[in-house]
């Protein structure tokens, strides 16, 4: 047997590899990292696509792809060219008669002459008068049938697909089986109101007349949908005419389908279609701009496509309460933008689906969340960015890989580091040496078994130790509504992320507590940083952060005591005596009084507040200057973009020092 293999077309690619959900995370954290929540950064991400070898286009693709296939639309023609088909054979039939009546000096032949002089203006009406008239021409009677032929194929071809082509050769049989295909789905449409269809009498029904619907549905509910999504169109096709175009196509139409004995099982078909789907915009008008004059059938065709893409368009949008990618018609999507718009689409979807089975999204209460799962990546990737701007500064800090530096060794070893200060683990290190070559240079002489050793820097390898000290790590971080203002909110967040990180991962022994602060202080839990948003009220109160972070102090004694504040403003408010916050600006004599003697408490303590400043106001910086001056800390002033940098240097330094 041979065999052909070649490029797969159907579908996705069953070889592909699965998609790698953490990228898609990652995604999202970049931009929950820059202050963004969650719901907003999925959103966002959906809309860009998924980046990367798989290449999938994303809403905002989809969306443009489908604002130029509604522009190509409204400009492919005009809804009246049945009409002005329709007049122009008219008229064209009308001269072939005169022709033939005027070298006939008979009264006969002028009794006819004016009969056609007295055919009413509209064009329904004088087919209507012309379907009961006595052609002398043949050439003439032919092409008034031609006429009828035209309308009977056009008329009902607006109202199923492809049944213009099954009709294209005037065939009494033809039409008798149309007329019986509509009786039987008007008698199947009424079972299933009662309650009586099966899937067999649908499949019986597609077994005798399959060959009318090109589109091949797989169900009644299939089969409705189509039939009267073409029928609302054709309803909107004369609701956009103008009155007197709108009048004329009414009665040609009720005219061809009286004559082909179709009227009431027609009327029967729409009034269950509507009833069945009067969500559909059945008398909206749609406006077309195009030269080309349309036939019935394509002019229905295109308003149909038209109100697909409408509805596919305000979906994409996803800018409405609640939307979900659930809300996006598939089968639209493959109508208008192909098979391949489908399969992106499915792939977004899978995001949020995989995104919530794999651990990193969770549903609570109709609000999206991240799980701690998805925050401790996110930390990841925040520690990640920090690290790598302190390897490009290098003032001398660097990431610490190792368990410790001091305490009973562990048992292993690492290589040397600049600034280290662990100790030189000298086997290992002269085993380097010996390996990598620096044994007695040529000429070196040797006696008593001795070896010259020759050592470089990369040689040297440090003795890993246990820690014998943990520290108790607060972090306050301002919340208030100037954080988001001035534009660091973000950079904030993104610090007590990677903070929570560096000290969940290389740290673990350390007691860490991240406190915001606005008009009150709250603990805030690793789970919620990366949704946390900023508090719009007014009030800066340190003072109650630096009692929290006491009582986080106090229940860890034995613990080294590192507390960091970043905040952009001065003291605003206070905690008073019954829980109450008591706001004011300027800040009173009160508030600043109180938080300098939370200062002071952590000075007894042996805390040292390293404060990092946001803003260069006066008043900030006297503030913290007797911050410092009280509590022996230190003071920085990073940008926005570099506080990461700087407090993630500041807590190492700390805990090397401790």
């Amino acid at each position: 047997m041979a065999f052909r293999y070649g490029e797969y077309h159907d579908g996705p690619d069953p070889l592909a590899p699965p998609y790698d959900v953490r990228a898609a995370l990652d995604e999202m954290g970049d931009a929950i990292l820059s202050g963004s929540t969650p719901v907003h950064a999925l959103r966002d991400l959906l809309k860009r696509g998924l980046p990367g070898a798989q290449d999938r286009r994303g809403l905002d693709d989809m969306l443009r792809e489908v604002r130029r296939r509604r522009r190509d639309l409204r400009e492919r023609g005009r809804l009246d060219g049945t009409l002005e088909k329709a007049r122009a054979l008219l008229d064209k039939a009308i001269g072939q008669e005169r022709a033939e009546l005027f070298p006939d000096p008979s009264d006969d032949a002028r009794l006819r002459e004016a009969e056609l002089d007295a055919l009413p203006e509209d064009t329904a009406g004088a087919i209507q008068e012309l379907s009961t008239y006595e052609w002398r021409s043949s050439a003439a009677r032919q092409t008034f049938e031609e006429l009828r032929d035209l309308l009977r194929r056009e008329v009902l071809d607006s109202q199923f697909r492809g049944l213009r082509d099954a009709l294209a050769n005037p065939d009494p049989e033809a039409m008798e089986r149309v007329r019986q295909m509509m009786a039987d789905l008007n008698d199947m449409l009424d079972k299933d109101s009662r309650g009586q269809h099966t899937q067999a009498d649908f499949d019986a029904f597609m077994g005798k007349y399959g060959d009318l619907f090109p589109e091949k549905p797989r169900n009644l509910e299939e089969l409705v949908d189509i039939l009267a999504r073409r029928a609302a169109a054709t309803q909107r096709m004369l609701a956009s005419m103008t009155p007197r175009q709108r009048e004329e196509l009414a009665g040609l139409i009720n005219q061809t389908l009286d004559q082909a004995g179709l009227s009431d099982e027609m009327r029967r078909l729409g009034e269950a279609l509507y009833a069945r789907r009067p969500d559909l915009a059945w008398n909206a008008p749609e406006r077309l701009t195009g030269e080309e004059p349309l036939g019935m059938g394509d002019a229905v065709t295109a308003l149909e496509e038209l109100a697909d893409l409408t509805q596919l368009e305000t979906a994409l949008r996803q800018d409405y309460p609640g939307a979900r990618l659930d809300d996006i018609d598939e089968s639209a999507v493959r109508r208008a933008l192909g098979r391949s718009a489908v399969d992106d689409l499915e792939a977004l979807k899978r995001i949020e689906r995989e995104l919530e089975e794999q651990g990193y999204l969770l549903r609570r209460r109709g609000k999206l969340e991240l799980t701690p799962k998805a925050v401790r990546r996110l930390g990841e990737t925040a520690l990640r960015r920090v690290f790598s701007s302190l390897d490009a500064g290098r003032r001398g800090d660097h990431d610490q890989h190792d368990a410790g530096s001091a305490g009973e060794l562990t048992g292993s070893t690492r290589p040397w580091r600049f600034g280290d200060e662990q100790p030189i683990d000298v086997v290992r290190t002269l085993v380097n040496g010996v390996r990598s070559g620096g044994v007695a240079a040529p000429g070196t002489a040797r006696s008593g078994g001795r070896v010259a050793v020759r050592l470089s820097v990369d040689d040297f390898e440090v003795a890993e130790t246990e820690r014998r000290t943990a520290a108790a790590v607060c972090l306050l971080v301002d919340l208030s509504y100037s954080m988001a203002l001035r534009g660091t909110w973000a950079a904030a967040k993104q610090t007590a992320l990677a903070l929570q990180a560096l000290v969940a991962s290389k740290f673990p022994q350390d007691a860490v507590q991240i406190i915001g602060f606005s008009n009150y202080a709250r603990v805030l839990q690793p789970d919620e940083l990366a949704g946390l948003d900023w508090d719009m009220v007014q009030g800066t109160n340190l003072h109650h952060a630096l009692l929290i972070a006491g009582r986080h102090l106090d229940r860890h004694p034995d613990f080294e005591p590192v507390v960091l504040v970043v905040t952009d403003g001065e003291p605003t408010a206070h905690l008073m005596r019954n829980g109450r916050s008591a706001f004011e600006w300027p800040p009173s004599h009160e508030t600043l009084e109180l938080t300098l003697a939370e200062v002071d408490k952590m000075t007894r303590r042996r805390a040292t507040i390293n404060v990092f400043m946001l803003a260069a106001d006066d008043r900030l910086k006297e503030f913290v200057d007797e911050v410092a001056r009280r509590n022996g800390g230190r003071v920085f002033s990073p940008s926005a973009e570099r506080l990461g940098e700087y407090v993630v240097s500041d807590f190492l330094r700390l805990r090397r020092a401790r």
